[in-house]
């Protein structure tokens, strides 16, 4: 037999054993102490801002199934490494995925919100991995020594009934935590009430229904999503409270009940992420429904040296948002329960998220919201401004073209150019793209519900053959144009203006 394939595909399956089995039983413990989402959880927190930017960039949303991806490589190329230690090496490659193990277990126990029991799932899985391993070398050590006849059958029938039950406990378990969350009876039969406050109603003139151009609402399964957690938190709405404390007079503490019997409010507003590009689209507009956070404030009793609230997530995640945003009176920055007319969505924060107009994700939109702590800039600091970013993040002033897209070729004639501007909570005044380096030339805008939204805009444009370069900038209602000067998203978003070069036939 060729015993060091044979000992490498052992590992591998032993690997899986591992995997699998941790997985079962973090199902009985929390999902989030599984190994994959433990160690891939901890990555995420230790990255360097250019390497998280890198990943956006590459991947966009599906950054973390990617990093998912490269953590099983690893995982198989390490258990292959065991297999073939423990060939010959009695108890090495044993000894090798404990002290692997061992190192999962500090991810593991640094997660937010992780006790001793979340040393269980590794720990169990690692042993049935190392029995399992132990087990098919020995026989194969056995054939091998041998040569032919039963113990070479006894080995490769150990070694597929082995791999079979280790890919099944794979799958169930990566099933079962997926049937679990996307089970979440909560939100399956939570009926909103309607708003106190309904929104505006979208005018007509919104949105161009032109092909290639983003809707004027973004629907919410296209809605982008950039977060920290490679395990949607799956809460039990009856469950949860938020609880705003630190520098106020009182405590305030309320369940998701209390929640939806005050007096809702809905909001279209535009959130962006700090890590979109110029032209990127990392960014949406949605109907929010939700309770003024100011309002939540006023009851709590904000003391004056107060400068910002740090919101916690479920997950551990934190956001620094300045005071001044969250309590004034003409910026409507929500506890948000409702997306589009629907409750929130599991990826995008379900139970209770918050909505800020005006202001980057990284600094206010933390979703599974469970904290709101008054406190001060200069006393306490946020996951990102922990690795580098700007303690405060407003959305810069930006503009993209969408139509026409940089990819084909486009027929020669009447053609129109067309895309998205924003500039929350200031408004935009005006969009001018140019052809070729030539004149400015001022598009026409759609209409808007309010200055805290996007808005789409266009301008004809006669397309001659040839090769061409377009470029798009705004300009605020403060009269601010956006700067030509090109920066990357750190540390507070990227400028720059959009340019597509696009060939005509």
């Amino acid at each position: 037999m060729r015993s060091r394939g044979w000992a490498a595909l052992s590992g591998v399956i032993a690997g899986a054993a591992v995997l699998g089995v941790s997985d079962l039983v973090a199902l009985a413990t929390a999902p989030e102490s599984a190994p994959i989402t433990a160690v891939g959880a901890w990555l995420i927190d230790i990255a360097p801002p250019a390497v998280k930017d890198a990943m956006i960039a590459a991947f966009g949303t599906g950054d973390k199934p990617v990093l998912i991806g490269i953590l099983l490589v690893l995982l198989a190329v390490g258990s292959a490494g065991a297999g073939l230690l423990e060939l010959g090496r009695r108890w090495a490659g044993v000894i090798l995925m404990v002290v692997v193990a061992l190192g999962v277990a500090v991810a593991v126990i640094s997660r937010a919100g992780a006790d001793v029991g979340w040393f269980g799932p590794v720990a169990i899985g690692t042993a049935a991995g190392a029995l399992l391993l132990r087990l098919l070398i020995g026989r194969l050590e056995t054939a091998r020594d041998a040569g032919t006849g039963p113990t070479r059958r006894t080995f490769l029938l150990t070694a597929t009934i082995s791999g079979v039950a280790a890919g099944f406990t794979v799958v169930a378990g990566r099933a079962l935590a997926g049937a679990a969350q996307a089970a979440d009876r909560a939100r399956t039969l939570l009926r909103l009430p309607a708003a106190a406050e309904p929104a505006a109603a979208v005018p007509a003139s919104a949105d161009l229904q032109l092909q290639g151009l983003a809707p004027y609402v973004t629907p919410n399964a296209d809605f982008y999503r950039i977060d920290t957690a490679l395990v949607v938190p799956n809460l039990d709405a009856a469950d949860w409270t938020l609880r705003i404390h630190g520098l106020v007079e009182r405590e305030v503490e309320i369940t998701f009940e209390q929640l939806l019997a005050m007096p809702l409010i809905e909001r279209h507003v535009t959130l962006a992420c700090v890590s979109n590009e110029v032209g990127g689209s990392l960014i949406g507009n949605a109907l929010w429904l939700g309770y003024p956070i100011r309002s939540l404030l006023e009851q709590a009793g904000v003391r004056p040296e107060a400068d910002m609230v740090l919101s916690r997530s479920s997950d551990g995640f934190t956001a620094g948002t300045p005071l001044e945003a969250l309590q004034d009176p003409q910026r409507d920055s929500l506890l948000a329960v409702g997306m589009n007319g629907d409750p929130l969505p599991l990826e995008h924060g379900f139970p209770v998220r918050m909505v800020v107009p005006g202001l980057y994700g990284y600094v206010s939109a933390t979703k599974w919201v469970v904290e709101l702590e008054v406190t001060r800039f200069d006393a306490v600091t946020a996951y990102w401004t922990d690795r580098g970013w700007s303690a405060e993040g407003p959305i810069k002033t930006q503009s993209r073209i969408e139509v026409p897209s940089r990819t084909g070729a486009l027929p020669a004639g009447e053609r129109m150019i067309a895309g998205v501007a924003w500039a929350q909570h200031t408004g935009v005044e005006r969009v001018e793209v140019r052809v070729d380096g030539g004149a400015w030339q001022e598009a026409a805008l759609a209409g808007s519900v309010s200055d805290d939204t996007w808005v789409q805009w266009s301008l004809p444009w006669t397309a001659a053959a040839g090769d061409h370069e377009l470029q798009v900038r705004a300009t605020d209602r403060t009269g601010a144009t956006q700067t030509s000067s090109e920066q990357g998203v750190v540390p507070d978003g990227a400028t720059g203006w959009h340019t597509v070069r696009v060939s005509v036939v």
